[in-house]
């Protein structure tokens, strides 16, 4: 498959409820544990070191921060970066916060096309990314499960590794996408996905 290009992304701002975002045409959410490299992958689809904030330290995002993806027509479609979930390094009271803030996202956008649901491949489904499973699936929100850090995983045991990820998400192992925004494995594959789901045929 030749290289597509990088998305063309640009920061559009952060809210704290849906009701505050910008006018998307369409969305893609991402969602995931703290740390799972949520922002490390945005900036890689749109090929920018410092589009989206990362850190060493899990939680670095803590609102709903909105990505303008300006191509096609206007209203131009967005990729919303969910706070992570699970620890992080903030006050108790803020963390408690970011579970209702977004289920009432994902609940209320009406131009939601797709939930990316990341799950670290070297670690693997915790008890949180399978209730984050359980919860999308529950409410019937369309959703793909993609693997990050493939780098961080043996080659000798990624055949594996796939297998056991996929089955711990009651998924085959074909219908998880694995990536390494830091090799740039799969980006290409993830931003033609990508396209597909914001932009018009």
């Amino acid at each position: 498959m030749s290289a597509t290009k990088p998305l063309q992304l640009r920061f559009a701002g952060s809210a704290a409820s849906d009701a505050d975002l910008p006018g998307f045409g369409a969305e893609v959410a991402v969602a995931g544990r703290s740390n799972v490299g949520k922002s490390s992958l945005i900036n890689a689809l749109a090929k920018q070191r410092d589009l989206a904030r990362t850190s060493k330290s899990p939680g670095r995002t803590q609102m709903l921060n909105a990505f303008e993806l300006c191509e096609g027509p206007e209203p131009h479609p967005g990729v919303i970066d969910l706070p992570g979930y699970g620890y992080a390094a903030v006050p108790d009271h803020l963390r408690r916060e970011w579970g209702p803030m977004i289920e009432s996202y994902l609940l209320g956008s009406e131009v939601l096309e797709m939930v990316l649901v990341l799950i670290d491949g070297e670690v693997g489904p915790t008890r949180l990314d399978l209730g984050m499973l359980e919860w999308v699936r529950h409410n019937q929100l369309p959703h793909s499960v993609v693997a990050t850090k493939h780098d961080k995983v043996k080659a000798s045991k990624r055949d594996r590794r796939r297998r056991d990820l996929a089955a711990g998400c009651d998924l085959e192992p074909r219908d998880v996408l694995w990536v390494s925004a830091h090799k740039g494995v799969n980006v290409d594959l993830l931003r033609s996905r990508i396209r597909g789901w914001l932009l018009p045929a």
